[in-house]
């Protein structure tokens, strides 16, 4: 009967700790789908300085990366293949790839290191990206044409890029 009475308190904290640990990326967003997205300032890559709020009108997919991660490096391809080059050339869409913790100049050799086509801002000091979480990537957040965030997802997931993937299209339609 002790066994049994330890077996069970161990697997009550075991599924404790498991939920306590799924509930922190999401205690370390800021923002919440259905808010207006924060604004916020970026230089492109040809050094032009833009404002988030300049792309009122349009569908935003802001998709933070660093080189270091393993997931965003599983992940990128994919933005390149099933999202840039789909919706690369629809004047309706910005995808803006944010380096956290990049130069601009790391940001370049990476683009040209791995062939992307699509934009690669750098955010050496996370100033973009504290407006949006505390920590954990990739993370992609989608913004309407109303600057209002219409989808919010952390890590990757082949099942959940599709969703986003999904909302995106139904976006552009």
């Amino acid at each position: 009967m002790k066994t049994w009475a330890i077996l069970v308190l161990f697997t009550l904290n075991l599924l404790s700790i498991n939920a306590k640990a799924q509930d922190e990326p999401e205690k370390s967003t800021l923002v919440k789908v259905g808010q207006d997205a924060p604004d916020f300032s970026f230089t492109d890559e040809s050094g032009v300085s833009h404002k988030l709020d300049e792309l009122k009108g349009k569908v935003v997919l802001l998709n933070f990366f660093a080189t270091w991660c393993g997931p965003c490096m599983k992940e990128m391809p994919h933005v390149q293949k099933e999202i840039f080059d789909k919706y690369g050339k629809n004047d309706n869409f910005i995808l803006l790839s944010i380096g956290r913790e990049h130069s601009p100049q790391e940001m370049k050799d990476f683009k040209e290191k791995k062939a992307f086509t699509f934009n690669i801002i750098a955010d050496q000091n996370r100033e973009i990206y504290s407006k949006f979480a505390l920590q954990y990537i990739p993370r992609n957040i989608l913004i309407d044409k109303d600057g209002k965030i219409l989808y919010s997802s952390i890590g990757f997931d082949e099942e959940e890029f599709a969703q986003l993937v999904n909302k995106i299209e139904a976006q552009l339609n």
